[in-house]
Protein backbone atom coordinates (compact mmCIF):
# COMPACT_ATOMS: atom_id res chain seq x y z
CA UNK A 1 0.00 0.00 0.00
CA UNK A 2 1.23 3.37 -0.87
CA UNK A 3 1.67 5.66 2.43
CA UNK A 4 0.48 8.51 -0.09
CA UNK A 5 -2.79 6.60 -0.67
CA UNK A 6 -6.20 7.73 1.44
CA UNK A 7 -8.07 4.78 1.45
CA UNK A 8 -10.76 6.33 3.97
CA UNK A 9 -11.83 8.69 1.17
CA UNK A 10 -12.70 5.52 -1.12
CA UNK A 11 -16.50 5.10 -1.29
CA UNK A 12 -15.76 1.34 -1.84
CA UNK A 13 -13.80 0.99 1.78
CA UNK A 14 -14.75 -1.04 4.44
CA UNK A 15 -14.30 -0.16 8.27
CA UNK A 16 -13.35 -3.05 10.14
CA UNK A 17 -14.25 -2.21 13.62
CA UNK A 18 -12.32 -3.87 16.50
CA UNK A 19 -13.51 -3.48 19.86
CA UNK A 20 -11.62 -3.37 23.13
CA UNK A 21 -11.78 -5.94 26.63
CA UNK A 22 -14.86 -6.36 28.24
CA UNK A 23 -16.95 -5.47 24.92
CA UNK A 24 -17.89 -6.43 21.61
CA UNK A 25 -19.46 -5.53 18.07
CA UNK A 26 -22.63 -3.96 20.04
CA UNK A 27 -20.51 -1.03 21.16
CA UNK A 28 -20.11 0.27 18.27
CA UNK A 29 -23.66 0.74 16.73
CA UNK A 30 -23.56 4.65 17.11
CA UNK A 31 -20.43 4.64 15.07
CA UNK A 32 -21.95 1.89 11.92
CA UNK A 33 -25.47 4.33 12.10
CA UNK A 34 -23.30 6.89 11.24
CA UNK A 35 -21.52 5.25 8.64
CA UNK A 36 -24.64 3.67 6.88
CA UNK A 37 -26.30 7.32 6.91
CA UNK A 38 -23.24 8.63 4.51
CA UNK A 39 -22.77 5.96 2.54
CA UNK A 40 -20.10 4.57 3.72
CA UNK A 41 -19.24 0.66 5.00
CA UNK A 42 -18.51 -1.17 8.14
CA UNK A 43 -17.97 -4.04 9.50
CA UNK A 44 -17.51 -4.77 13.42
CA UNK A 45 -16.28 -8.06 14.55
CA UNK A 46 -16.87 -10.16 17.12
CA UNK A 47 -13.38 -11.54 18.34
CA UNK A 48 -13.64 -15.14 19.89
CA UNK A 49 -15.62 -15.31 22.75
CA UNK A 50 -17.07 -11.87 22.66
CA UNK A 51 -20.78 -10.86 21.60
CA UNK A 52 -23.10 -13.42 20.79
CA UNK A 53 -20.67 -15.98 22.31
CA UNK A 54 -19.95 -14.05 25.48
CA UNK A 55 -20.55 -16.10 28.65
CA UNK A 56 -23.06 -14.94 30.93
CA UNK A 57 -23.40 -17.65 33.32
CA UNK A 58 -26.85 -18.11 35.35
CA UNK A 59 -24.58 -17.03 38.29
CA UNK A 60 -23.66 -13.41 36.96
CA UNK A 61 -27.52 -12.56 37.29
CA UNK A 62 -29.77 -11.40 39.72
CA UNK A 63 -29.55 -12.45 41.62
CA UNK A 64 -25.99 -13.05 41.86
CA UNK A 65 -24.03 -16.27 43.04
CA UNK A 66 -20.42 -14.89 43.18
CA UNK A 67 -19.09 -18.14 45.15
CA UNK A 68 -20.36 -19.96 42.32
CA UNK A 69 -19.32 -17.66 39.81
CA UNK A 70 -15.37 -17.92 41.21
CA UNK A 71 -15.53 -21.72 40.08
CA UNK A 72 -17.08 -21.45 36.67
CA UNK A 73 -14.56 -21.96 33.93
CA UNK A 74 -14.29 -19.34 31.10
CA UNK A 75 -14.50 -20.22 27.36
CA UNK A 76 -11.84 -17.47 26.87
CA UNK A 77 -9.59 -19.40 28.96
CA UNK A 78 -8.39 -20.98 26.02
CA UNK A 79 -8.44 -18.12 23.94
CA UNK A 80 -4.87 -16.26 22.25
CA UNK A 81 -3.73 -13.57 20.54
CA UNK A 82 -3.28 -15.69 17.65
CA UNK A 83 -6.89 -16.98 17.59
CA UNK A 84 -8.28 -13.10 17.52
CA UNK A 85 -5.53 -12.29 14.55
CA UNK A 86 -6.86 -15.66 12.62
CA UNK A 87 -10.38 -14.64 13.36
CA UNK A 88 -10.07 -10.86 12.17
CA UNK A 89 -8.05 -12.50 9.01
CA UNK A 90 -10.79 -14.39 7.97
CA UNK A 91 -13.47 -11.61 7.98
CA UNK A 92 -11.02 -9.48 6.32
CA UNK A 93 -10.05 -11.76 3.07
CA UNK A 94 -13.62 -11.79 2.74
CA UNK A 95 -13.98 -8.12 2.71
CA UNK A 96 -11.60 -7.19 0.31
CA UNK A 97 -13.26 -8.78 -2.31
CA UNK A 98 -15.28 -5.32 -2.26
CA UNK A 99 -12.76 -2.57 -2.13
CA UNK A 100 -9.75 -1.67 0.72
CA UNK A 101 -9.88 -2.64 4.22
CA UNK A 102 -9.08 -0.09 7.00
CA UNK A 103 -9.11 -1.39 10.36
CA UNK A 104 -10.27 0.74 13.35
CA UNK A 105 -9.54 0.00 16.63
CA UNK A 106 -10.19 0.59 20.36
CA UNK A 107 -8.32 0.15 23.57
CA UNK A 108 -7.47 -3.50 23.57
CA UNK A 109 -8.49 -3.83 20.47
CA UNK A 110 -5.18 -2.38 19.09
CA UNK A 111 -3.08 -4.97 19.77
CA UNK A 112 -4.98 -7.60 17.89
CA UNK A 113 -4.83 -5.01 14.81
CA UNK A 114 -1.38 -4.14 15.40
CA UNK A 115 -0.75 -8.33 15.41
CA UNK A 116 -2.87 -8.44 12.19
CA UNK A 117 -0.75 -5.92 10.36
CA UNK A 118 2.53 -7.29 11.66
CA UNK A 119 1.65 -10.46 9.70
CA UNK A 120 -0.62 -9.34 6.90
CA UNK A 121 0.13 -5.98 5.78
CA UNK A 122 -1.22 -6.99 2.23
CA UNK A 123 -4.22 -7.58 3.29
CA UNK A 124 -5.15 -3.75 4.89
CA UNK A 125 -4.98 -0.52 3.71
CA UNK A 126 -5.04 1.49 7.09
CA UNK A 127 -5.02 1.45 10.60
CA UNK A 128 -6.58 3.66 12.89
CA UNK A 129 -6.34 3.76 16.86
CA UNK A 130 -8.77 5.70 18.88
CA UNK A 131 -6.95 5.31 22.43
CA UNK A 132 -5.97 1.82 21.22
CA UNK A 133 -2.82 0.12 22.37
CA UNK A 134 0.12 0.00 19.63
CA UNK A 135 2.95 -1.35 21.52
CA UNK A 136 6.61 -1.06 20.55
CA UNK A 137 9.09 -0.39 23.24
CA UNK A 138 7.38 -3.51 25.37
CA UNK A 139 5.62 -5.89 24.27
CA UNK A 140 2.42 -5.56 25.82
CA UNK A 141 -0.32 -3.47 27.53
CA UNK A 142 0.44 -5.08 31.16
CA UNK A 143 3.95 -4.13 30.54
CA UNK A 144 2.99 -0.67 29.72
CA UNK A 145 1.03 -0.01 33.16
CA UNK A 146 4.21 -0.15 34.92
CA UNK A 147 4.92 3.34 33.80
CA UNK A 148 4.75 6.67 34.70
CA UNK A 149 2.67 7.96 32.12
CA UNK A 150 0.53 5.53 33.17
CA UNK A 151 0.23 6.51 36.94
CA UNK A 152 -2.65 9.34 36.33
CA UNK A 153 -5.09 6.04 35.21
CA UNK A 154 -8.01 5.11 37.26
CA UNK A 155 -8.23 1.43 36.04
CA UNK A 156 -6.27 0.71 39.25
CA UNK A 157 -9.30 2.03 41.40
CA UNK A 158 -11.71 -0.74 39.82
CA UNK A 159 -10.36 -3.76 41.61
CA UNK A 160 -13.12 -3.67 43.53
CA UNK A 161 -14.68 -5.15 40.45
CA UNK A 162 -12.51 -8.27 39.93
CA UNK A 163 -13.62 -11.50 40.92
CA UNK A 164 -10.80 -13.78 42.43
CA UNK A 165 -11.23 -16.89 40.72
CA UNK A 166 -10.75 -20.50 42.17
CA UNK A 167 -8.95 -22.31 40.92
CA UNK A 168 -6.85 -18.93 39.39
CA UNK A 169 -7.64 -19.46 35.00
CA UNK A 170 -6.17 -17.28 31.93
CA UNK A 171 -8.76 -14.29 32.50
CA UNK A 172 -9.67 -11.54 34.48
CA UNK A 173 -13.67 -11.51 35.55
CA UNK A 174 -14.85 -8.41 36.07
CA UNK A 175 -18.64 -7.75 37.70
CA UNK A 176 -20.32 -4.89 35.76
CA UNK A 177 -23.41 -6.05 37.63
CA UNK A 178 -22.80 -5.31 41.08
CA UNK A 179 -24.89 -3.61 43.12
CA UNK A 180 -22.57 -1.38 44.54
CA UNK A 181 -23.31 2.21 43.96
CA UNK A 182 -19.74 3.54 44.66
CA UNK A 183 -17.79 0.95 42.25
CA UNK A 184 -20.10 1.81 39.69
CA UNK A 185 -19.08 5.59 39.81
CA UNK A 186 -15.63 4.61 39.53
CA UNK A 187 -16.27 2.42 36.44
CA UNK A 188 -18.08 5.83 34.74
CA UNK A 189 -15.18 7.94 36.32
CA UNK A 190 -12.65 6.04 34.35
CA UNK A 191 -14.25 4.93 30.95
CA UNK A 192 -17.29 7.31 30.36
CA UNK A 193 -17.02 10.49 32.96
CA UNK A 194 -18.40 13.39 30.57
CA UNK A 195 -21.68 10.80 29.90
CA UNK A 196 -24.91 10.90 32.09
CA UNK A 197 -25.78 8.01 34.34
CA UNK A 198 -28.51 6.85 32.12
CA UNK A 199 -26.33 6.71 29.02
CA UNK A 200 -23.73 4.99 31.09
CA UNK A 201 -25.52 1.92 32.26
CA UNK A 202 -26.62 1.52 28.26
CA UNK A 203 -23.00 0.53 27.71
CA UNK A 204 -22.02 -0.96 30.87
CA UNK A 205 -25.00 -3.03 30.12
CA UNK A 206 -23.16 -3.92 27.19
CA UNK A 207 -20.22 -5.25 28.79
CA UNK A 208 -19.22 -9.09 29.19
CA UNK A 209 -17.45 -10.17 32.47
CA UNK A 210 -14.39 -11.93 31.05
CA UNK A 211 -11.86 -11.03 29.26
CA UNK A 212 -8.29 -13.02 27.94
CA UNK A 213 -5.43 -12.38 29.73
CA UNK A 214 -3.45 -14.81 27.70
CA UNK A 215 -4.44 -11.63 24.56
CA UNK A 216 -3.47 -8.75 27.15
CA UNK A 217 0.17 -10.37 28.10
CA UNK A 218 1.20 -11.68 24.71
CA UNK A 219 4.08 -10.06 22.25
CA UNK A 220 2.42 -7.39 19.99
CA UNK A 221 5.12 -4.80 19.30
CA UNK A 222 5.17 -3.31 15.64
CA UNK A 223 6.95 -4.70 13.44
CA UNK A 224 8.09 -1.66 11.69
CA UNK A 225 8.99 -3.84 8.24
CA UNK A 226 5.58 -5.02 8.16
CA UNK A 227 3.16 -2.88 10.04
CA UNK A 228 5.54 0.06 9.25
CA UNK A 229 4.19 -0.28 5.34
CA UNK A 230 0.28 0.84 6.10
CA UNK A 231 -0.79 4.36 6.92
CA UNK A 232 -2.03 4.42 10.32
CA UNK A 233 -3.24 7.54 12.18
CA UNK A 234 -4.49 7.28 15.96
CA UNK A 235 -7.03 9.38 17.57
CA UNK A 236 -6.30 10.85 20.76
CA UNK A 237 -9.20 11.17 23.48
CA UNK A 238 -8.52 14.01 26.13
CA UNK A 239 -10.54 12.87 28.60
CA UNK A 240 -9.28 8.89 29.09
CA UNK A 241 -8.95 7.95 32.25
CA UNK A 242 -8.02 4.61 31.45
CA UNK A 243 -5.57 4.86 29.13
CA UNK A 244 -4.17 8.56 29.78
CA UNK A 245 -3.34 11.22 27.44
CA UNK A 246 0.22 10.82 28.35
CA UNK A 247 0.79 7.16 27.60
CA UNK A 248 -1.50 7.55 24.42
CA UNK A 249 1.61 10.07 22.93
CA UNK A 250 3.90 7.84 24.22
CA UNK A 251 2.31 5.38 22.65
CA UNK A 252 2.67 7.52 19.03
CA UNK A 253 5.75 8.75 20.01
CA UNK A 254 7.52 5.51 19.93
CA UNK A 255 5.79 4.09 16.97
CA UNK A 256 6.55 7.52 15.43
CA UNK A 257 10.43 6.70 16.28
CA UNK A 258 10.08 3.32 14.64
CA UNK A 259 8.99 4.32 11.03
CA UNK A 260 9.68 7.98 10.55
CA UNK A 261 8.85 8.06 7.06
CA UNK A 262 5.30 6.64 7.88
CA UNK A 263 4.13 8.78 10.96
CA UNK A 264 0.88 8.62 12.25
CA UNK A 265 -1.65 10.91 11.45
CA UNK A 266 -2.75 12.67 14.44
CA UNK A 267 -6.29 13.83 15.91
CA UNK A 268 -7.64 14.55 19.12
CA UNK A 269 -10.90 14.04 20.25
CA UNK A 270 -12.76 15.86 23.64
CA UNK A 271 -13.74 12.47 25.01
CA UNK A 272 -13.33 9.37 27.82
CA UNK A 273 -12.45 5.85 27.02
CA UNK A 274 -15.40 5.11 26.00
CA UNK A 275 -17.54 8.44 25.50
CA UNK A 276 -16.34 8.86 22.12
CA UNK A 277 -19.29 6.78 21.19
CA UNK A 278 -21.35 9.07 21.82
CA UNK A 279 -19.87 11.46 19.65
CA UNK A 280 -20.37 9.05 16.34
CA UNK A 281 -20.54 12.07 14.14
CA UNK A 282 -17.28 13.28 15.02
CA UNK A 283 -15.31 10.32 14.74
CA UNK A 284 -17.05 9.44 11.39
CA UNK A 285 -16.02 12.61 10.11
CA UNK A 286 -12.07 12.03 11.23
CA UNK A 287 -12.82 8.38 9.81
CA UNK A 288 -13.52 9.37 6.53
CA UNK A 289 -11.24 12.58 6.05
CA UNK A 290 -8.16 12.19 7.76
Amino acid sequence: MNTNDNPSNDPRTTFVLVHGSGTSSHMWASIQRELAIQGRKSFAIDLPGHGMDAQYSASYQSPQRLDVLRAEPSRLASVTLDDNVDALSTAVRKLRNHGPVVLVAASLGGVTTTVFANRHPELVDGLVYISAWACASKANPIDYMGEAEFEGSLLPDLAGLNIELEPPQSIGRANYRTADPALLQRLKASIMEEIDDEHFMAFVNLMQPDESLTVMMADARIQAETWGQVPHAYIRLLRDRSLPLEMQDRLIREADQLTPENRFKVHSLDASHAGFLYQSERVVKLLTEH
